[in-house]
């Protein structure tokens, strides 16, 4: 009984093992250009913010507009009382004026010999000291206005009517109606993106819309060591559901001049201590299968994508249940 128990194993192992070993599924993969899709998540963000400030110092008589208020190019938006910059400049005119009389008086005192050419010289320097500064005073005074050099809208308001303002303090902080999304993207990722590259843009509440790569920088971030782009989005007419820093789904489609094998993940056996990738395909020369190496270009969650040539065979490779295929090989 034992002994005919014994054979009967013998026997079933015998009939399951090309079972095993014929459970594995194979693909004809053929070298092909690689392209590639980049799924990123940015954030929205204005494409150019601005500053703005007085040159002069004075109190603050005028504020036409507050926080998140929309603004036309050319409009009013602040102003200081100017009395102070009027009468400066009023003094600098009548010194500009008294100057040239008194070039005109010693040109007639050097006809007369009464008058030195060092005295006229000394009159030509001192009605063009004044001119100069005469034009100061009255640029300080056109620039105790700020008018909007943008149609935008208004991001931060840091003063107060009344309020004393110092040259160079922050009034108020803008920004123009361009969106752009910023998406980090990797060294390697960088290399296949261009200007002007058209992109998919998902925003939340106005599905998806088309963009355009409009900028690429030329150094990595110093914390992350990734590349921050930015993809221009057409001019909105609704921009009241975008909000800065609202995340948004990009899709950058991109191909190449490389060829490469695109193998299902499950098809990779390992990766040897070169980095090269294994996996099981049939021999071109006869029918056997055996483990190859190819270095990889690229590996993502699908697919992982082998250097080829443009004119390699293809390959029948097993895809899936390669560990039971080589399971079964003597």
């Amino acid at each position: 009984m034992k002994l005919f128990l014994i054979v009967l194993t013998l026997l079933l192992i015998s009939l399951t093992k090309p079972l095993i070993a014929q459970s594995f599924d194979t693909e004809m993969i053929s070298a092909e250009l690689y392209t590639n899709t980049i799924q990123r998540t940015g954030k929205l963000d204005y494409k150019r913010t601005l500053s703005l400030s007085f040159k002069s110092a004075g109190y603050l008589a005028l504020l036409s507009v507050d926080e998140g208020e929309a603004f036309d190019q050319g409009q009013l938006l602040a102003a200081l009382d100017v009395t102070e910059l009027k009468e400066n400049k009023n003094s600098y005119y009548a010194q500009l004026t008294q100057a040239k009389r008194d070039v005109k008086r010693i040109s007639g005192l050097l006809d007369e010999k009464l008058a030195s050419e060092r005295d006229m010289d000394t009159a030509i320097t001192q009605v063009e000291t004044i001119r100069a500064a005469y034009q100061v005073a009255y640029y300080n005074l056109e620039k105790a206005q700020i008018y909007a050099p943008f149609s935008g809208v208004v991001l931060a308001r840091n003063t107060e009517l009344g309020e004393l303002q110092s040259p160079g303090q922050e009034a108020l902080k803008v920004a123009k109606l361009d969106w752009v999304v910023k998406v980090a993207l990797t060294g390697q990722e960088i290399s296949q993106v261009y200007l002007g590259q058209n992109v998919r843009v998902s925003i939340s509440h106005m599905g998806i819309v088309d963009g355009t790569v409009s900028k690429i920088p030329a150094l990595a971030n110093s914390g992350d060591n990734l590349f921050t782009i930015e993809v221009l989005l057409p001019e909105m007419n609704i921009t009241s559901a975008m909000i800065a820093g609202q995340l948004a789904g990009v899709s950058i489609a991109f191909e190449s001049d490389k060829f490469v094998y695109r193998l299902p993940i499950a098809a990779l056996v390992a990766v040897d201590d070169d980095g090269k990738a294994i996996v099981i395909a049939q021999s071109p020369e006869s029918s056997d299968f055996k483990q190859y190496r190819f270095s990889v270009l690229q590996l993502d969650n699908d697919y992982v994508y082998l250097q080829a040539n443009r004119n390699d065979e293809a390959l029948k490779v097993v895809t899936k249940g390669w560990q039971n295929y080589s399971l079964a090989r003597p």
